[in-house]
């Protein structure tokens, strides 16, 4: 049987600081759960491969993309299923995570609520949190929710939800989740999110974003790929989990593949921020990137475009282009991927449009 990680909004940390002072730091019992379990399994051998301290460098340039050489993923990892549309259903013959080794499974996340009776109640929702038998970095994870239920591969608002929990649920900042749908390089056909630990600063965590719509935490990144922004605190989590579904189904809806990335991050800001307000971490961003499907394309030789990529945390296939990597050419393969100017404005109006119905 899993462990069970039972938790409450009293176990959501609000007063994260970015800090590069790692003598301070001190793990979350979510992290705690999620480490140890990672590395009680990397020990017994369940990983395709054995992830060392992986060679990392910062490209010089504006966006701080984090570069990292991860040669073994991309020969080791399960070969990606094959994808035809952002609408495909689930497919029991393929692999899903009914399918996996028990022993993968790390633990059984249940949020216990407050019932009218002033009773706690665990609600029956399940989300499963197991390893990623080809990991991009230290604990990297899968969340899926209800397994058994075989959802394909669309964000429901209890995955967004549990997302952000699980960010507030950590006291690292550096702990990230995300999302690739379907046509945007996702490789199974089984609802999950990815979480990992990246400990190096992105630009996102701190970068412009202009506001679109107040009342709805809906923002556009400012000079950076082309993608919408969504912020919350604790006390918001429940509505802006609803409007980022409303943004994902608009796009399931009219087969505009995406990724998302989750991060703790700065309140939002078009202007420079005090030192103390930069490093400031005390809620969640939550970026939307509507992208070019990609359906049995050739893959990039360098890096593929996904959730991490388009965040600025580069997991490159080999060493030559890790190392000749520059900021200018990485972008170049990154534009390839994202929606024309045009296009891109004309889906913001339908999707400022859309969220204001409501």
């Amino acid at each position: 049987m899993a462990l069970q990680f039972i938790y409450s909004h009293e176990d959501f940390l609000t007063d994260v600081q970015r800090s590069n002072d790692k003598t301070t730091k001190t793990s979350a019992p979510f992290d705690a759960v999620i480490q140890d379990g990672w590395t009680e399994r990397m020990e017994k051998g369940l990983f395709r491969y054995k992830l060392n301290d992986l060679q990392t460098h910062i490209l010089p340039g504006n966006y701080g993309y984090v570069a990292q050489l991860n040669i073994q993923r991309g020969i080791e990892r399960r070969k990606p299923q094959e994808i035809l549309s952002i609408q495909q259903e689930f497919n029991h013959k393929q692999f899903n995570f009914n399918k996996i080794n028990p022993d993968e499974i790390i633990c059984e996340m249940t949020k216990c609520e407050n019932s009218r009776d002033g009773l706690n109640d665990t609600t029956t929702r399940k989300m499963i949190v197991l390893v990623n038998v080809s990991p991009l970095e230290f604990g990297h994870c899968l969340f899926v929710p209800d397994p058994l239920q075989c959802y394909p591969q669309v964000l429901t608002k209890f995955a967004i939800e549990i997302g952000i929990e699980s960010v507030f649920l950590s006291s690292d900042p550096g702990f990230r989740v995300g999302f690739n749908s379907l046509g945007g390089f996702a490789s199974v056909n089984h609802l999950h999110l990815h979480g990992y630990y990246l400990d190096h600063e992105l630009a996102l965590e701190s970068i412009s974003i202009e506001t679109l719509l107040p009342e709805k935490h809906f923002h556009r990144l400012i000079n950076y790929h082309a993608g919408f922004v969504f912020y919350t605190e604790v006390k918001s989590i429940d509505k802006v989990a609803e409007n980022i579904c409303r943004v994902t189904d608009f796009l399931v809806n009219h087969n505009i593949a995406h990724n998302v990335f989750l991060t703790r991050g700065c309140p939002p800001h078009n202007d420079k921020l005090s030192e103390m307000e930069n490093s400031s971490r005390k809620g969640v961003r939550i970026f939307v990137w509507p992208r070019k499907s990609c359906f049995g394309a050739k893959e990039e030789s360098a890096l593929n475009v996904a959730l991490c990529e388009l965040a600025g945390h580069l997991p490159f296939k080999n060493k030559m282009d890790f190392e000749k990597a520059t900021e200018e050419g990485v972008t170049e393969i990154i534009n390839k991927y994202l929606l024309p100017k045009d296009e891109f404005v004309t889906l913001e109006q339908h999707l400022i449009e859309h969220l204001s119905k409501s």
